[in-house]
């Protein structure tokens, strides 16, 4: 198990109560967690763990003393994933639904929304994207764990082999790579999409070439539509987004905002076959600093069920048009002024999941 942020509450804790019953019945178990996600949780928490033989790791700790090498506080394991009997789950259902929202987010609501996960109403969303090449993934990334971490001996994972019904490739991408493949990849499939993009992402932040690739997919009759977020936990991200709407309404792409809900789902279904879920947002921060993962899947049957999902958060969301947009009021124009700021990779150094 693998994953960002994982709490001591009411659905922290029944994860762990069953880790450590699936140990005691002899079941191996690893846990690596991120140290900046999960930096509100008790130590304590995570000792019971320890303490009843499941390994644990913290991907490179905040405090230098305690990483053995190669610390950089910005790098960070933002995935998500659980391999069980070599069945593997990315993107796997978050507890958000019981997280309390700090900050900005607190003065905006006044009861806390529920949040929509790529995975809340459709957990036949989460593949198994070829079992094998998803363990040497996590093995090799359990060495970098370790590389960060200190007594940390004795981590393994097992090469299994699975079998899926459609075409799947994980992908994985880290800092320790000269690019993000996860981002190639997305980059070249919105560039040979030729009847339909369909995004739904929690935090949009563009660059110059994922701008360009909209904007031409939109300019050679493609249908581009994104699902993006009316509510957020980083409102830095949040208004950077909203600062590319006009060119891209301009340029033909539709936006809808998802209300009554804050959205933290990561998908894309391309000509209705090329579908991805995964942790990677479409921000500075998942293609430059985090270790991220998705799957990528190929087939019509699948890519029929994300439709679905993708048809019912849109009838749940609104319609952004030039014209409105073009009115909105004086504030909402200088909250977008922290566009360059996360543009600039230096400093777009956001922290949410």
């Amino acid at each position: 198990m693998e994953t960002y942020i994982i709490e001591d509450d009411e659905v922290g804790k029944r994860f762990v109560d069953v880790l450590i019953k699936k140990r005691a019945q002899g079941v191996q178990v690893n846990f690596i967690y991120d140290s900046v996600g999960s930096i509100n949780t008790s130590k304590a928490f995570f000792q019971r763990l320890t303490d009843s033989g499941i390994r644990v790791l913290e991907f490179n700790p905040i405090n230098p003393l305690t990483a053995k090498s190669g610390w950089d506080v910005n790098q960070r394991d933002h995935r998500k994933l659980l391999i069980v009997d070599g069945k593997t789950r990315i993107s796997w259902r978050h507890q958000y639904q019981q997280r309390l929202f700090r900050g900005l987010l607190q003065s905006q609501v006044t009861t806390a929304p529920q949040w929509r996960p790529a995975l809340a109403r459709y957990p036949d969303t989460s593949r198994r994207p070829g079992g094998r090449r998803v363990s040497e993934t996590v093995s090799r990334h359990m060495g970098k764990a370790k590389r960060y971490t200190a007594g940390s001996a004795g981590i393994f994972c097992h090469n299994w082999v699975t079998r899926a019904r459609e075409v799947v490739r994980a992908i994985a991408s880290t800092s320790d790579e000269p690019y993000s493949l996860i981002y190639v990849t997305l980059l070249s499939a919105i560039n040979s999409a030729e009847t339909s993009i369909h995004l739904t992402n929690a935090y949009f932040a563009p660059d110059a070439q994922l701008l360009a690739a909209l904007k031409d997919a939109a300019g050679r009759g493609v249908d581009v539509r994104m699902i993006l977020p009316s509510k957020t936990d980083s409102w830095l991200v949040f208004n950077t987004g909203r600062s590319y709407y006009s060119e891209l309404l301009a340029a033909g792409v539709k936006i809808y905002e998802r209300r009554d809900a804050l959205l933290h789902a990561k998908t894309a279904l391309i000509d209705g076959v090329w579908s991805t879920i995964g942790s990677t947002n479409l921000d500075w921060r998942s293609f430059l600093y985090n270790d991220e993962v998705n799957a990528v899947i190929l087939g019509p049957e699948f890519g029929a069920q994300m439709q679905a999902m993708f048809d019912t958060d849109l009838a749940s969301s609104n319609l952004i048009t030039l014209e409105a947009w073009q009115h909105r009021s004086i504030s909402e124009r200088m909250k977008e002024g922290c566009r360059q700021v996360v543009a600039t990779p230096a400093l777009g150094r956001g922290h949410y999941a």
